[in-house]
């Protein structure tokens, strides 16, 4: 291994199958929809292009932000932007809780992004540079809000990582 090569990005390895999932429903949608009109005698161009941009919503909606992270950075990008955010100059970190919970990064170079700390849950290496970032954060004293949510979300990642461990291997 050439050691002059950066590490390679780690991003949620559970993205492709909700995204073939948002796209599955998308085309059920459509055909449903175009199949239903066309069987009722009433489908026409209009009609069947209302049907293709109410399906490109319903992908739209579906499709869940893919998050990835690598030394000193995290990226989460929507269908319509792109956000990235330097995990080693975060200044806050919020967690917002209600019908969908979230957790807000924002660094010192005035960049923010969003995510759902589920994401962060399933997926341990994207935590780990996540953590790794943080920690060179408080080292360089930028981080003034957020290291207990951070905290908080580390100790139910890890025990929520040894269960599965665990279970994996038998044990529980």
């Amino acid at each position: 291994m050439d050691r002059s090569t950066p590490p390679s990005p780690v991003g949620d390895r559970h993205w492709h199958g909700s995204a073939r999932l948002a796209t599955g429903c998308a085309l059920a949608f459509g055909a449903m929809t175009t199949l239903v009109d066309w069987d009722a005698g009433t489908l026409t161009p209009a009609r069947a292009l209302l049907w293709l941009v109410l399906s490109a919503a319903v992908f739209t909606v579906l499709l869940p932000p893919r998050v990835t992270a690598g030394p000193g950075w995290l990226t989460v990008r929507g269908p319509l932007r792109r956000s990235v955010v330097h995990t080693d100059a975060l200044v806050s970190v919020r967690q917002y809780d209600g019908a969908s919970s979230h957790l807000v990064l924002r660094d010192s170079h005035g960049h923010f992004v969003e995510l759902d700390p589920r994401v962060l849950t399933a997926n341990p290496l994207l935590w780990h540079e996540l953590d790794t970032g943080v920690r060179r954060s408080l080292e360089h004293g930028t981080l003034r809000q957020g290291a207990d949510v951070l905290g908080r979300l580390g100790h139910r990642i890890d025990d929520e990582t040894a269960e599965a461990v665990l279970r994996a291997s038998g044990l529980s």
